[in-house]
């Protein structure tokens, strides 16, 4: 009887194991009348089969003159989260006004078709782009440095910068430059309105005026923003010479305590990397959705088996509740106890929060970034604003 109840035990276990291994068939046809003859076709998302958001990974089969598809194997239980494109972000499938679609989002539990028309593509579509640069920016082109790829940056200035011509200022290096102030440049055409948050809340004296550099990304993004050879070449051409450049051109306050740096996903995760390797550089950080520990990235164990003296630093870190930031927070999880254990301490060291409902993109990290400035830049009246007294 003793062995009867084990085995079956044993089987109550196995059976929800043997599910998950189950897979169905999920076949994705897409019907559209307006492409050339020659064009193709992909599906891009949150699984590898489907290139894990590189656009131009999974091409589907032309079935005629209108219709192309595929089919798939996914794991039961599975959420994927897609979207159509045809081998770029600039010619993603469109929502029939032209906005950006969400993520097509299926739970796959047995097999199915799913069907999508997409009757407007991105490039076949004349977006009026609302909205404009507050303030000045200035431009500094194909700036090259060693081992990475040349690139250009973006300065924005202060309010009254050329009033107050003896004052100096703290300095912000963000990556993804131009994704911050311009939606004309930004991949997705939306922006994180970065210039109108810093003007308003410098205006209301909630933060103090700071400057901020946007470091434009290359199609080497993914490496330079990773622990890896290219991304301590990036890093070392921030430290050593982009900030050297700026500090030289700029009324810059260059010492650690007034020098900052930020990012989403793989640029939080670089934006963690620069403040931890280098604080006497950096002493302040915003890690937004960050990959501090995702498939082979894995920045935690770095932290973990570190034995030094407490760095002086501050961390502001958040993340979403959609499928890619879901994925993200163990990693997340894992960081904010590490960091506890090193001696950091929400409040005063961190800064922590989750935006349930948000996806993971420049619309969210917008309107999450005041936070962000209050927390590394504000003043006592922003303080007050964050915490609530």
């Amino acid at each position: 009887m003793k062995k009867f109840f084990f085995c079956l035990l044993i089987l109550s276990n196995f059976v929800p194991f043997l599910r998950a291994q189950e897979k169905s068939l999920v076949e994705v046809v897409v019907e559209c009348n307006n492409l050339p003859e020659f064009s193709q076709v992909f599906i891009t998302g949150n699984d590898p089969q489907i290139g894990n958001w590189h656009p131009d990974f999974a091409k589907l089969d032309r079935f005629d003159d209108r219709k192309w598809g595929k089919k798939f194997h996914f794991s039961n239980g599975k959420k994927l989260e897609f979207k159509i494109t045809r081998g770029s972000w600039e010619n993603e499938a469109l929502n029939d006004d032209g906005s950006l679609p969400t993520n097509h989002k299926l739970n796959v539990e047995k097999d199915t078709i799913v069907k999508i028309n997409v009757n407007l593509w991105a490039d076949q579509f004349e977006r009026k782009i609302e909205g404009q640069i507050t303030g000045i920016v200035k431009y500094h082109l194909n700036i090259s440095a060693d081992k990475i790829k040349q690139r250009s940056v973006i300065v924005w200035l202060p309010p009254f910068y050329f009033i107050e011509t003896e004052k100096r200022y703290p300095v912000l290096y963000m990556h993804d430059g131009q994704n911050l102030f311009d939606p004309r440049t930004s991949a997705f055409k939306i922006d994180w309105q970065l210039d109108e948050t810093a003007d308003s809340l410098i205006r209301k004296n909630l933060i103090e005026s700071i400057i901020i550099v946007g470091i434009y990304n290359t199609p080497d993004r993914r490496s330079e923003y990773s622990e890896n050879d290219t991304g301590y070449a990036y890093m070392k051409f921030i430290v050593d010479s982009l900030k050297t450049f700026i500090d030289k051109s700029y009324r810059t306050l260059p010492d650690a305590e007034n020098t900052a740096t930020g990012g989403s996903s793989m640029g939080g995760l670089v934006s963690f990397m620069l403040a931890w390797e280098q604080p006497d550089v950096f002493s302040k950080s915003i890690c937004m959705s960050p990959a501090f520990k995702y498939k082979r990235f894995d920045f935690v164990d770095n932290v973990s088996s570190y034995s030094g003296k407490k760095k002086s630093i501050k961390f502001y870190i958040d993340n979403g509740g959609d499928e890619i930031d879901s994925t993200i927070q163990p990693g997340i999880d894992e960081m904010l106890l590490t960091l506890n254990e090193k001696g950091f301490n929400e409040g005063d060291d961190i800064y922590w929060i989750k935006d349930e409902n948000a996806m993971h993109g420049e619309s969210a990290w917008a309107r999450r970034i005041w936070r962000a400035l209050i927390f590394l830049f504000g003043t006592e009246e922003g303080k007050k604003l964050l915490t609530g007294y």
